[in-house]
């Protein structure tokens, strides 16, 4: 298990292993990404997350604050193989961070506590993993934790997760005396003392039967998911170490169960065995599916080969000190300095000034990057996040990853006016940066109004300002980005838009019908049917009265907030032989509706979100409390090891401003909570 300092220029791909490592906020993700570099000699020195000196924390923020914000890529080689790893922030805030991150990454490790088990943001990421399809292995860590206990964990995980958890290691020592691990597939034990590495023994005979039992269970769990290793248990009543490794990464790679290992990062306990892993388990570019890409609305597939025509999906843009750097994945062919490339979403070609291999706020320059690379170019101007470069003799469009909405806004504005201009080019820059961001200019009052997906997230982004542009600004209370829904319809609502002023009039008459959608229905925001008959309204006009009804949903009668929820139906209408046009029964859709829904009843809905605080049983009863103060509607609670409680509400977001500070006041210091968008639930009336 000994690192290679002298790595091919080139790795084969059958060697790459493009991978992310998730978790919930301080699971441990960064701690075993800087043990990764120091192991594989990427680093010379144990990065701390408390000392502010891990390699991929690099921001001042991120250091300031003690947790990931930015996802950051880094490289190094373990054992022949070539891993390009990204570690991604564990706070809800930032999940658009790692949903980029997933688009482009072939596996992934996921990181639990030892004690808290499976934790929500935990149980996000897995999600979005799920949604990937990215294969994932497990790292169970902080074993030397008082509390920590193993299978409890694993127990979450297939509880919580719906997985099944393959574990292959038994832990040596409990809390304070964890010490080592028992690998279950080569049935040998593995010691680490502090500051040595692993030192290989027999198994200690007071963990021998334990071990034996947890070995036929791997066994069994095993052989029922796999058709290979049942034949095999059929005719030998066991499974052959090879047999294991075989099926233990088929069943990684197919999502048909997860490797469980464990260890303490902190203490340097079981990263060896977790490289290992990686290595064994996880998937090469070469085991997953050839990328798909449109073309002229054809489905193609391009493969993992350098000789194919180049294909990259950009996944994040730096500003940095030395330039614009576009991270991207490369999927198909080759790439060298110099060469010119198409920007598929614009159609202008690109030239690629500079090549560089990530390693977190450093890079080395390459002459050129191939199929399953992740590399960082400097040359393209307009990519962003989701853009797909190819070579211009071969275009393809690849998917882009999607962003989310932003549900939390606040008005900004520099503290001098003679700063607007460079509060405005800040602002830009900082969207182009973080897709998750919008900026956008109230109509009304005129305020520059930013907005993102939590309070943490907007504070990270007018800080960064503040930082890297030497800005005052001002910010105004944040925002939520509230709904209006109709409870009770309207029916036969008659508009009759008619326009003369000369030459060419415009003529549009439609009746409609406005009612809630249904449960049936699920999360649909709206759905336009159409009953005409006898052609009295023709087909493009009818998908005119719809694009005019969509425009209407832009602004509510209650507040001027987007309409959602709601079921039109074009019933009947009339035309005129001249002048009828798509422009007329646009106008007259949005007309219509905008009646028809000030004549409907409706109700304003306010985003919530489901909150996790975990608090000392003492402080309880306050913290019940104050979510009661604040419409709080408690859903769960339970018990957790050192007598803290789990409380689990939902909560209007509006009412979470703040949160943070209140709760540090009543659990003096010791309470977190974590939160996760649950969608929207009507207001009170005001």
């Amino acid at each position: 298990m000994r690192s290679n300092p002298n790595r091919p220029s080139v790795p084969a791909l059958a060697d790459v292993r493009n991978l992310g490592i998730l978790a919930h906020v301080d699971a441990g993700k960064t701690t075993v990404t800087e043990r990764f570099l120091y192991l594989t000699g990427a680093t010379h020195k144990r990065g701390e997350v408390h000392d502010g000196t891990t390699v991929t924390d690099f921001d001042s923020q991120e250091r300031d604050r003690g947790i990931t914000i930015f996802a950051a890529a880094v490289s190094c080689e373990w054992d022949g193989h070539w891993f390009n790893l990204i570690d991604t922030p564990g706070h809800v805030d930032f999940a658009d961070e790692v949903e980029r991150s997933l688009r482009v990454l072939d596996g992934a490790i996921a990181v639990f506590d030892a004690v808290a088990g499976v934790e929500p943001q935990s149980e996000s990421v897995w999600r979005q993993a799920d949604r990937h399809g990215v294969p994932r292995i497990v790292f169970v860590n902080k074993l030397d934790r008082a509390g920590a206990d193993l299978d409890r964990a694993v127990d979450s995980i297939r509880r919580r997760l719906h997985t099944v958890p393959l574990v292959v290691q038994l832990p040596i020592g409990r809390e304070d005396g964890f010490t080592g691990v028992v690998d279950l597939l080569r049935m040998r034990a593995l010691v680490w003392t502090d500051g040595c590495g692993p030192r290989e023994g027999a198994v200690p005979d007071e963990l021998k039967q334990e071990a034996d039992r947890r070995r036929r269970l791997l066994e069994e769990t095993v052989a029922e998911l796999h058709p290979a290793a049942l034949e095999e248990f059929c005719a030998r009543s066991a499974l052959s170490e090879p047999t294991l490794t075989a099926a233990l990464r088929d069943l990684t790679r197919g999502g048909e169960g997860v490797v469980v290992l464990c260890g303490s990062a902190y203490r340097d306990r079981g990263i060896e065995p977790l490289l290992d892993a990686v290595a064994a388990y996880l998937p090469s570019p070469l085991d997953v599916h050839p990328v798909r890409g449109t073309l002229d609305g054809e489905t193609r597939e391009r493969a993992a080969d350098p000789a194919e025509p180049f294909a990259g999906l950009v996944f994040k843009v730096n500003s940095t000190a030395t330039g614009r750097l576009t991270c991207l994945r490369i999927y198909a062919g080759t790439i060298r300095k110099g060469d010119t490339v198409l920007d598929a979403g614009t159609g202008r070609g690109e030239r690629i000034g500079r090549i560089l291999r990530l390693h977190a706020d450093r890079q080395t320059e390459l002459e050129q990057a191939v199929a399953g690379d992740i590399v960082a170019v400097v040359g393209p101007k307009a990519a962003r996040a989701g853009t797909t470069l190819c070579a211009p003799g071969a275009p393809l469009v690849l998917e882009p990853p999607v962003a989310a909405d932003p549900v939390v806004s606040v008005a900004v504005e520099a503290a001098r006016n003679t700063d607007t201009e460079r509060l405005v080019s800040a602002l830009a820059r900082l969207v182009e940066e973080d897709p998750s961001l919008a900026v956008r200019t109230d109509p009304e009052t005129g305020q520059m109004v930013l907005a993102g997906m939590g309070e943490l997230h907007l504070e990270v982004a007018v800080e960064k300002i503040r930082r890297a542009h030497g800005l005052e600004v001002g910010v105004g209370r944040p925002q939520v980005a509230y709904r209006e829904t109709v409870v009770r319809g309207v029916t036969g609502h008659v508009h009759r838009h008619v326009k003369q002023d000369g030459g060419a009039g415009q003529f549009a008459h439609v009746v409609i019908d406005v009612a809630p959608l249904g449960a049936e229905e699920g999360e649909e925001e709206f759905v336009f049917t159409s009953t005409v008959t006898g052609g009295r309204v023709p087909r493009e006009y009818v998908r005119a009265v719809e694009d005019g009804c969509r425009d209407a949903l832009a602004q509510g009668p209650l507040g001027g907030h987007p309409v959602t929820g709601v079921r039109v139906t074009l019933t009947d209408g009339a035309t005129h032989a001249k002048d009828s046009s798509e422009l007329a029964f646009r106008t007259a859709g949005r007309y219509a509706l905008r009646e028809a829904l000030r004549a409907s009843a409706m109700v304003l809905l306010e985003p919530v979100t489901e909150v996790t605080v975990t608090v000392p049983e003492s402080a309880v009863g306050a913290v019940l409390g104050d979510l009661a103060a604040r419409r709080g509607r408690v859903t769960a609670s339970g018990v957790v090891a050192m007598g803290s409680t789990v409380l689990t509400a939902t909560v209007p977001l509006a009412e979470l401003f703040g949160y943070a500070t209140g709760l540090r006041s009543r659990t003096h210091g010791r309470g977190t909570f974590s939160t996760c968008p649950a969608g929207y639930l009507p207001a009170p009336s005001r």
